[in-house]
Order: structure tokens, then C-alpha cells, then sequence
């Protein structure tokens, strides 16, 4: 099977310490990512949360932290419960002064994809899109929180 990536940049127009609180902070991320009850930037930590299609099922997603490097780099597993594959998120950070690059990479898609078409990777590349050009900018640039 093919080793199939996701990758999805953006640059914001916010420092990267703000970036890297909006990525780490569970207030934060409740406001435009996903509610995730506990959360700690340490290698190891393990979190879950609710997610899905606004019209569709919602999933338990299962996620283990396996890289952090503050203000640059966050990565975790993220696989689902009950169902095949295990993959990883990957946030680089890039402080560009009063700009931020943000690198996401999504790695090893194919191993869900078992599950159905809301594990397809256009249905990834989708919600990511959204995540970063919508949500996350939205929060960060202060377009509609």
C-alpha cells in the first residue's frame, strides 16, 4: 500500500508564541479546533475527543503525543477507537517575527482507510484545509471568532 501524506501550510499573521498557545491551550483549542478535556505538551501525554462530519457519525479519536519542541514542533498519534490504522499529526511551527509559518503534515493516511470514506484522504485534506485556512486563521486573525 502507498505510503499516502497529507501537507497543509499557511502563514498567519500572529506571532508564533500565540500560535503555539492556540495549538497547546485546551480554552484555546476549544474555540477552533476540537473540545479536548486534557491536554499537556509532554511526550507521552494521551488525549481523546468527539469528532466527525457536522452531518455524519462522530469518532473517538485516540491521540499519544510523541514530539514536542516549544514554539516549533507538535506531534502526536492519532487513530480512532474500533477502528484499523494509526497515523500522525505533525505541527512545524516557523517564527517569522510578527508571522508565523504553520506546517501541518498529516502522515500514513492510508492505514485508515478501511474505515470508509470519512477516513478517505480527500475527506482529510478537506477538514485540515478547513482547520488552517478557516479556523485557525479565523481565531488567530481575529476574522470571526
Amino acid at each position: 500500500m502507498k505510503k499516502e501524506n497529507i501537507l497543509v501550510e499557511r502563514t498567519f499573521n500572529a506571532p508564533v508564541a500565540e500560535v503555539w498557545t492556540a495549538l497547546t491551550d485546551t480554552n484555546e483549542m476549544k474555540k477552533w479546533y476540537f473540545d479536548i478535556e486534557k491536554f499537556e505538551p509532554k511526550v507521552g501525554f494521551k488525549f481523546d475527543f468527539m469528532g466527525g462530519p457536522d452531518d455524519g457519525p462522530k469518532y473517538l479519536h485516540l491521540c499519544e503525543i510523541t514530539e514536542v519542541a516549544e514554539n516549533e514542533k507538535l506531534a502526536y498519534s492519532w487513530r480512532y477507537d474500533n477502528y484499523p490504522g494509526n497515523t500522525l499529526v505533525c505541527w512545524q511551527l516557523m517564527d517569522k517575527g510578527d508571522k508565523t509559518i504553520v506546517r501541518l503534515v498529516h502522515s500514513d493516511i492510508q492505514t485508515l482507510a478501511e474505515g470508509g470514506t470519512d477516513f478517505s484522504k480527500e475527506s482529510f485534506t478537506e477538514g485540515w484545509n478547513f482547520i488552517l485556512h478557516t479556523s485557525l486563521r479565523n481565531h488567530l486573525e481575529g476574522e470571526s471568532d
